[in-house]
């Protein structure tokens, strides 16, 4: 299925034209047939000549009903431009068109109406210089007469082509169903719609409702009952939950979205608000946002620039929320929503000045998301260094780690949609060049710890998490590169982890110990050997020896050999016994049979016998 929603000025024909289209009647509300005035979305659908199946979000024209407008519009890839040939272009139609340009829109069809009762040309020439103007150059258009039937032919192919040209919808995509329109239906219960952009809906699927959960009990697409839907779609969706859907609220696949309520902007005026004195092509910013430059009241600003609104409405999709406006430098805004709504980098929010005088195009500007979970800003200057930051900032996860530097993939996901690349640690992701630089800075961390603590083995796993200000230990075991390596919670410089002396000293009573490793070198021999108190207890911390009790130190495993030896005996064993096997001196029996029991390798049977587990 495809989705085209239309656009343009009150009573130029838009429902007309969708019923001579579809033969289906878009406006539902009986107000609206008797007014002929398109209040709500209208939705209707047809067969192409090609045999696509395309679905109509009809729009109201009216100012008053912008708002309105902007809910049909906004989830929607493609439009249908309606102008009257008999009046041309209108007010609306350049609200509409100055909406569609902050949204981003770039497929778009041209349909001049009532060509019955004028020349389409003129009409046909006038819209398309609007429309190049806004960046919607060479758009097919095409001239038609929803009441007499003329040009209803060519319109359905332009139509086709119109819909070939649309990029595929990802099915794999997360899901995001922005709702236009809630009812109950009897027996069934909450009924919600809205145009699925693009992802996949299955009957069962547990979704999110403002961070609730919410259960798809049954979906319906054109009034035919479905398993699955995916988008680009036209879906109703019967809910089961305790959340409370309304027209703004979106249905979102869990984890996979960032709800917020302050985000980071670029903001991209529209219109004729892109800069004082100049035509609507001309899109130079004079130094400033586009035109628009700091916040305050609507007015002129001291180069004649349109000054940026302290308080707007921000639109996307279906959704309307206040928002406060607070510029960093630049284009770069702050905007803090008075709402939190689910977002993704490169989401794009149109923002409108709801309390200005309805006779002027109210559509400020489009502005880019480019960070969902931006930083507090306390320090002097922070603003304007943020807005350097992320002017250059493109919508996707390099561009989020550049900004974050460090996202676990949760986080990173809930703001892209999809991370690429591969984590740098478990599910750790991190900006390239931050991830040298702090790799950089433990090495030089390692070895100054290093020089400061010659006997210790290596600065410990925590002391570099906290030198380096990490969230997570395993960040720094990933961050090690030769020479250095991790060994016992420590960062070793040195292959030994000891000071070139005492490594030098442990190797002596290495040899000291080869033919009777369990008889223990009284204090004075050691320090004889270079082993000191202090090397002592570096080379036990570096794992060169074990220390069985004070006093009493082995080389590492002569408490695994001792278990091997003792095995042999007959079970259970006395400390005579096990002295004798061991070819030492009860000073060292003692302690290591204590040692052996704390390992559990031994186990005492009563005060005076032992025996092996």
């Amino acid at each position: 299925m495809h989705v085209v929603a239309t656009a343009g000025h009150v009573d130029h024909g838009k429902s007309t034209l969708v019923r001579a289209l579809t033969g289906m009647e878009p406006d539902r509300l009986e107000e609206e047939r008797r007014r002929g005035l398109t209040i709500e979305l209208g939705y209707a659908w047809t067969t192409l000549p090609s045999g696509r199946r395309l679905a109509f979000v009809d729009v109201p024209g009216h100012e008053r009903f912008l708002s309105t407008m902007l809910a049909g519009v906004g989830p929607v890839p493609a439009v249908m431009f309606v102008v009257a040939a008999d009046e041309g272009w209108m007010p609306q139609s350049e609200e509409h068109l100055v909406a569609l340009e902050a949204l981003g829109v770039r497929h778009c069809l041209l349909a001049v109406t009532r060509a019955d009762l004028a020349d389409p040309g003129p009409a046909i020439e006038q819209a398309r210089t609007r429309l190049a103007a806004a960046g919607l150059g060479g758009v097919e258009a095409v001239g038609a007469s929803g009441r007499t039937g003329q040009g209803l032919g060519e319109l359905r192919e332009a139509l086709d082509r119109l819909v070939a040209r649309l990029p595929v919808p990802d099915p794999e995509a997360p899901v995001r169903l922005w709702i236009d329109r809630v009812f109950t239906v009897t027996g069934s219960g909450t009924v919600v719609t809205g145009t699925l952009p693009e992802g996949t809906i299955s009957v069962g699927d547990e979704l999110a409702l403002g961070g609730e959960p919410v259960r798809v009990r049954a979906l319906e697409s054109l009034k035919e009952p479905l398993a699955a839907v995916t988008g680009v779609a036209r879906v109703a969706v019967n809910l089961r939950g305790r959340g409370l859907p309304e027209r703004g609220r979106a249905l979102v696949t869990p984890g996979r979205w960032t709800s917020t309520d302050l985000v980071d902007v670029r903001i991209s005026p529209v219109g004729a608000l892109r800069g004082s004195g100049r035509g609507p092509g001309d899109r130079g910013d004079g130094g400033t946002c586009g035109g628009l430059s700091g916040c305050g009241p609507v007015g002129q600003g001291g180069g004649g620039e349109r000054r940026l609104p302290r308080r707007l409405t921000a639109h996307i999709g279906s959704a309307a929320v206040a928002c406060e406006v607070r510029p960093l430098g630049g284009r770069i805004v702050r905007l803090r929503l008075a709402g939190p709504l689910p977002l993704h980098l490169g989401d794009v929010l149109l923002l409108r000045d709801p309390g200005r005088d309805r006779t002027e195009v109210r559509v400020l500007a489009g502005a880019s998301v480019l960070d969902v979970r931006p930083p507090a800003l306390g320090r002097r200057g922070a603003a304007r260094a943020r807005a350097a930051r992320l002017e250059p900032a493109a919508p996707d996860a390099a561009s989020a780690l550049r900004t974050h530097r460090l996202l676990r993939a949760a986080d990173l996901t809930a703001m892209v949609g999809k991370p690429d690349g591969r984590p740098v640690c478990d599910d750790w992701y991190a900006h390239p060049e931050h991830w040298e630089e702090l790799a950089r800075r433990l090495t030089e961390a390692a070895l100054r710890y290093a020089a400061e603590h010659p006997l210790d083995p290596g600065m410990p796993l925590e002391a570099a998490r906290r030198e380096l200000a990490l969230p997570d230990r395993r960040l720094v075991a990933a961050l090690v590169r030769p020479p250095l390596t991790v060994a016992e919670g420590r960062i070793l410089t040195r292959p030994s982890g000891l000071p070139t002396p005492v490594a030098r000293a442990v190797e002596r009573l290495r040899a000291e110990l080869s033919a009777h490793p369990f008889q223990a070198l009284e204090a004075w021999r050691l320090s004889q050997l270079g082993l000191g108190v202090r090397e002592v207890a570096a080379a036990v911390r570096a794992g060169s020896l074990l220390r069985v009790a004070e006093g009493v130190v082995l080389l590492p495993g002569a408490d695994a050999r001792a278990a091997e030896l003792l095995r042999r005996l007959p079970q259970p064993f006395t400390v005579s016994e096990a002295r004798r096997a061991l070819d030492t001196s009860r000073r060292v029996a003692v302690p290591l049979l204590e040692h052996l029991d704390r390992s559990g390798i031994t186990v005492r049977v009563d005060e005076v016998h032992r025996r092996c587990r």
